[in-house]
């Protein structure tokens, strides 16, 4: 079974997107969708949905952003129903990871991309952040996901890497 996977950075206004290659192994940022308060979900959800059927997505990872301490504050519980809601919306199979530190990460992500106007940045952080939560989680799931890949996949993983 192939596996496709989307990581969503869930904001108050914004929702930065980035989906994985077919080999599991990075991942790239797609798009962020944007709202006009944080109870107008929709048309985000909506958006979702249509990425993940366009891109044959099998699973979703949602950024969970705990406090420095590891509890969970009011964002953690917004990302929570979020992660729900995305459940619900695509029927896709949600997980949440921590993604402490990825606005930090994709903010030194784009200093080092030379990428230094306000608007520019402010433009591209959540799709970054998006992709850095989608590839941590990749990273530290990597066997668990070659094993749900199956064996005919992971041949064709290791010919493709080849």
């Amino acid at each position: 079974m192939e596996i496709m996977l989307m990581g969503l950075d869930y904001g108050s206004v914004t929702v930065g997107v980035a989906l994985s290659d077919t080999l599991l192994v990075n991942a790239w940022p797609k798009e962020i969708i944007r709202r006009d308060r944080e109870s107008k979900l929709r048309h985000t959800l909506s958006r979702i949905e249509e990425l993940a059927r366009e891109n044959a997505v099998t699973q979703i990872v949602v950024g969970l952003p705990l406090n420095m301490d590891g509890t969970e504050g009011e964002r953690a519980l917004a990302a929570r129903d979020f992660a729900e809601k995305v459940r619900k919306r695509t029927g896709l199979p949600v997980v949440l990871t921590d993604e402490r530190l990825t606005t930090v990460e994709a903010d030194e992500v784009m200093d080092r991309m030379g990428i230094k106007d306000r608007s520019g940045r402010k433009e591209r952080v959540d799709a970054i952040a998006a992709c850095l939560i989608l590839q941590d989680y990749m990273n530290a799931h990597r066997q668990e996901l070659s094993q749900a890949a199956g064996p005919a996949d992971q041949q064709k993983q290791q010919q493709e890497r080849q």
